[in-house]
């Protein structure tokens, strides 16, 4: 859900192939290989489970029809190339219909370490691993009917809770706490920061203030969430999620954690 973009999607023929050149594959197998070996002992064994059942190519950007017949086959979910920018209504249509919405563009080469908005990198090896997850898998298609039913006014306080999960969350494991979202997970700088740094806050999820949080889109998170299984996330999402959100709209935002920044680059 990015706002602004200087890439372009690709288009898929008309056998739903999208072509990549030699440079494009070559930025794929370098972030493949780099953030498979930062993994290990600091994503959830979820994580690391659906990446094998993936089975994504280590020297090519995978196809999403590819990715599509393995997603459908174990968990029921799938993926819907989309442009680099979708409305929102797009956005949330397309997870209640169990479809995540991926860019199909990869990143460019000065682009390597870092981009703001999410490429098919970030997509299909940050995202789709739990997706294999079928509670995961129906909690996400759960947010996208939860978002459809609300009022535009309230949709503000879902972004934040997908940002809070969906991209930079945290979960409790016997092996202690993990990285489950995709922000992270895509992330060379972030994956060791999020679990290991002392600089930011983790906090036990709570839904009301996560509706209260707010956070920068353009740094390292000052604030992670941490879950205690995907049902709860579930769980929260098969409720009704307005009272939660009037409280929070009553309370209001809290103080940010992060230094200010000039453009508007918070939520």
């Amino acid at each position: 859900m990015a706002k602004t973009t200087t890439y372009k999607s690709k288009i898929p023929d008309a056998n739903g192939i999208i072509s990549y050149g030699a440079a494009e594959n070559a930025v794929w197998r370098d972030l493949r290989q780099r953030q498979s070996a930062l993994l290990p002992g600091r994503v959830c064994n979820a994580f690391l489970k659906g990446l094998d059942l993936l089975e994504l190519p280590a020297d090519r950007v995978p196809q999403l029809k590819e990715v599509n017949a393995r997603l459908e086959e174990i968990s029921g979910f799938g993926v819907a190339p989309v442009p680099a920018l979708i409305s929102p209504q797009r956005f949330f249509t397309l997870l209640a219909e169990r479809k995540f919405p991926a860019a199909t563009f990869i990143r460019r080469r000065e682009d390597f370490d870092y981009l703001q908005e999410p490429d098919v990198f970030h997509e299909i090896f940050g995202h789709c691993p739990m997706l294999t997850l079928p509670t995961y898998a129906d909690f996400l298609q759960g947010y996208g009917e939860a978002a459809l039913r609300l009022d535009k006014s309230y949709l503000w306080m879902m972004q934040r809770l997908f940002w809070f999960t969906v991209e930079f969350g945290l979960i409790e494991t016997e092996e202690g706490t993990r990285i489950y979202g995709a922000g992270i997970a895509s992330s060379a700088g972030e994956t060791p920061y999020a679990v290991e740094s002392d600089k930011p806050e983790r906090r036990l999820f709570d839904a009301l203030t996560v509706f209260r949080t707010p956070y920068r889109i353009d740094i390292f998170q000052t604030v992670y969430y941490v879950i205690d299984s995907a049902q709860q996330l579930y769980d929260l999402v098969s409720k009704d999620l307005v009272p939660i959100m009037d409280e929070a709209r009553r309370l209001g935002s809290l103080p940010p954690t992060f230094p200010p920044k000039d453009e508007a680059g918070a939520a």
